[in-house]
């Protein structure tokens, strides 16, 4: 365990982080369950609460990994025990997800004892993954340590909250808490201690990955949402529509997201390397919101749903628009530049999300609804593919050039 070459050739995911990444599926699956369920019960701010805590949690979890594979992947028999107990505490963290769900609604006690078992069990793996690193490699023994003392600390705190009497309000400020001290452990390990030889190229794919696993949601949503259609009157039109709207989105956001050369950008800027790593848990987010608002829309036309259509649209609406603006984001700052063209097409963009929400309040069907909310990620991949990418020519390898 030397430590890779970042500038190792043709560096890309491994079997096992493949499947590592398959249980997050079954996290991010939970989550936008739990939060559909409580947008179509009216729980708007509760749903909304909840999913960003076990969003992150989530999240969290996979990028703590994904990085110390990217320095450290010796794929030998300890490495590999430890990346399986990881995966056993991302499905105990799944399991904790609807209990914490449903003490934020009731009230009381919040109940974050399941999510916290399986996250300890995660990052226990990671402090001994850690440990492994620091003996091994002494060159960066202060970045290995510093991340398994952190990671050991916090773990105390998370511990202890399982024990406290903690109302929800009081457990939340103590997750969110807990929650900075934990990224402030990479950013001391990699700007302090001499940081570890991840691999640009592979932290980019292993992101465009979970990306696309995240999409995977919105599949889900809109498959709910189309055999709520079907069960309740057949193919109609308004089945087709759906169909359509639900595919063109989740294929409109995958198209956004990968027209950014990340991993080019990120070798030659890696001090980027925290702008890339950490905004990336909102968009996470925001495209697992996607599809739980595709589902809610299942749930409203399967009249299971206290959400009228503009409530409906505007849950599909809002996770659309906050991720092709930190779409844009991620963007200026991976390159350093911000582009007028840009900013257009995110205000193209905004405008018809706004235009779907007007005509879901002026009585249009949900479903021509979405059909609008579409045309969002379309306005940006149009206006990308016809002028954007001029723009981007030049402004990308200007940059690529800065550190040469």
């Amino acid at each position: 365990m030397a430590g890779r070459d970042p500038h190792e050739q043709h560096r890309v995911a491994t079997p096992l982080e493949l499947l590592f990444d398959l249980t997050f599926v079954i996290a991010f699956g939970v989550a936008a369950s739990e939060f559909s369920h409580a947008l179509a019960a009216g729980h708007v701010a509760v749903g909304f609460t909840g999913f960003i805590f076990a969003t992150f949690a989530t999240c969290w979890a996979w990028i703590n990994f994904t990085w110390f594979a990217s320095a450290y992947d010796t794929d030998d028999w300890m490495y590999r025990v430890l990346t399986m107990v990881q995966m056993v505490g991302v499905l105990v963290l799944a399991l904790g997800i609807p209990p914490f769900f449903a003490s934020i609604q009731h009230g009381g006690h919040l109940d974050n004892a399941l999510i916290v078992v399986g996250y300890v069990v995660m990052r226990v793996a990671m402090v001994a993954q850690w440990l492994r690193a620091a003996r091994q490699d002494p060159e960066r023994k202060a970045a290995s340590l510093t991340y398994a003392m952190v990671i050991t600390i916090v773990q105390i705190g998370w511990i202890a909250s399982i024990f406290l009497p903690l109302s929800v309000s009081v457990g939340l400020v103590v997750f969110a808490l807990l929650a900075i001290a934990e990224m402030v452990g990479p950013w001391l390990a990699e700007t302090r201690r001499g940081g570890t030889p991840w691999h640009a190229h592979h932290i980019a794919e292993r992101y465009g990955l979970l990306a696309i696993i995240a999409l995977g949601e919105g599949v889900v949503g809109t498959v709910a949402s189309l055999t709520a259609v079907v069960g309740e009157h057949g193919w109609t039109p308004d089945a087709v529509i759906l169909a359509v709207a639900g595919t063109g989105l989740t294929f409109g956001m995958w198209w956004i997201y990968f027209a950014v050369p990340s991993a080019d950008l990120l070798h030659v800027h890696r001090e980027r390397s925290f702008h890339f790593g950490y905004l990336h848990i909102a968009v996470f987010g925001a495209i697992v919101a996607t599809g739980a608002g595709l589902h809610t829309a299942a749930y409203y036309v399967e009249d299971q749903s206290v959400l009228g259509s503009v409530g409906t649209v505007l849950a599909v609406v809002i996770p659309v628009g906050v991720y092709v603006g930190l779409v844009f984001v991620l963007y200026g700052l991976m390159v350093g530049a911000w582009d007028a063209v840009h900013v257009l097409l995110a205000v193209l963009t905004a405008g018809v999300l706004v235009l779907a929400v007007v005509a879901a309040a002026a009585g249009v069907p949900m479903t021509a609804c979405l059909l609008i909310v579409t045309f969002a990620p379309v306005v940006s991949v149009v206006g990308f593919e016809v002028l954007g990418h001029r723009r981007a020519a030049a402004a990308i390898p200007a940059s690529l050039e800065d550190n040469r």
